[in-house]
């Protein structure tokens, strides 16, 4: 069976493959010979500024070829902004083909040198795990097939991804500080009036960043905006990158017929000891197209999801706890040279729902993280 061919190890390569310059993630060999950026730093070396990231062969996806019937429930008459709002969120659920493009495109230093655009993409599989009035939470899960050396598509591999979630008129947040350190903020009732906080996750459910806005429906989109907001390096970055400290931006999802997609606008930002920006570096876009695909195989991602549904749920109960108690909280990404994610994925793929005592799951899980929170 696919799912057998979870083993840990291979995903935590595959998991470093996909953030770092020697990934091959893409399902389209046509890419791998036209990977370019329309605008660039055309003064630059050309082999300088090729792209770093994914491409590479493996089997071809269909695009969805109409806009199916989450688009055509978001565009219908009648509905409360709050229902729209909801909609537009759970539009972002079901099969994509996902395509990641950053490029710096101003420096701010003296004797800047930008640094060499980021490409890449795979096949993501976004499950609406959560579905209430006021909360939506949604799962990313890769599936992604490989080339083998025989030239056929490989076993597919599966990789938990990000976790967004959304929470309606949200007030409090725990809003990234820089050094590895979240502090609770909190909004007004009249801020947070009509607003959704959506809150982003990392693969081992730890917090990367929390922040508002509101969303706004036209005739043929509709689009959330944040406010600016702080956030750690992306492992896309953090794995060539100790220039800088944060990220400072911001995030816009869009919804379209076909998808939808994520923008960013971030400042490179060096911090000082006590968190406070000093330097700017350089400022990046980031674009993240999901395009709604039809036919591809996601048993494997489904059986995965649910066999371990059960221990995430409670890793997020016991995120959850940490979060509700403490103002502010400092963790570690390793701790005896092991990174939390890697470590959070071997207890994920021990687990078995339907043998598993929550109690003492909590407990495991909660030791866990205890070797990799700051509780002074």
């Amino acid at each position: 069976m696919a799912a057998k061919k979870w083993q840990t190890g291979a995903i935590l390569m595959v998991l470093g493959a996909v953030f770092t310059p020697s990934v091959v993630m893409s399902d389209d060999s046509s890419l791998s010979d036209s990977r370019q950026f329309t605008f660039s730093w055309p003064y630059a070396d050309k082999t300088d500024m090729a792209p770093r990231g994914g491409s590479g062969g493996g089997a071809p996806v269909e695009l969805a070829k109409s806009a199916g019937e989450q688009w055509a429930r978001l565009r219908a008459p009648g509905l409360t902004d709050k229902e729209r709002d909801r909609l537009a969120i759970l539009a972002m659920a079901g099969p994509y083909r996902a395509s990641f493009d950053y490029i710096e495109t101003v420096g701010f230093i003296e004797g800047y040198v930008p640094a060499a655009p980021y490409q890449g993409w795979g096949t993501e599989f976004v499950y609406a795990v959560t579905d209430e009035p006021d909360f939506i939470s949604l799962q990313h899960i890769m599936v992604l097939r490989f080339d083998s050396s025989a030239g056929m598509p490989a076993e597919p591999t599966v990789i938990k991804h990000w976790r967004q979630d959304w929470r309606y008129e949200q007030r409090r947040m725990h809003t990234f500080h820089g050094n590895l350190t979240w502090k609770l903020t909190e909004q007004s009732r009249s801020e947070s009036k009509g607003r959704w906080v959506q809150s982003v996750y990392q693969v081992d459910d730890s917090p990367r960043y929390m922040a508002a806005g509101r969303w706004q429906h036209r005739a043929n989109f509709s689009s959330w905006s944040s406010d600016e907001t702080w956030r750690p390096l992306p492992r896309r970055e953090s794995s060539v990158r100790d220039d800088y400290d944060a990220l400072i931006g911001t995030n816009r999802h869009t919804i379209t017929p076909s998808g939808w997609v994520q923008e960013e606008l971030n400042l490179k930002t060096v911090l000082d000891d006590e968190g406070v920006a000093s330097e700017i570096l350089a400022r990046e876009i980031g674009l993240s197209r999901y395009e709604r695909i039809s036919g591809y195989d996601w048993r494997a991602g489904d059986e995965y999801w649910k066999r371990t549904a059960t221990f995430w749920a409670i890793t997020r109960d016991v995120w959850a706890d940490y979060l509700q108690d403490e103002n502010t909280l400092t963790f570690r990404q390793s701790a005896d040279r092991i990174p939390l994610y890697a470590a959070m994925f071997e207890m994920a793929e021990s687990s078995q729902n339907t043998n598993l005592d929550s109690d003492a799951t909590r407990d495991a899980i909660k030791k866990m993280l205890q070797r990799y929170i700051d509780e002074d």
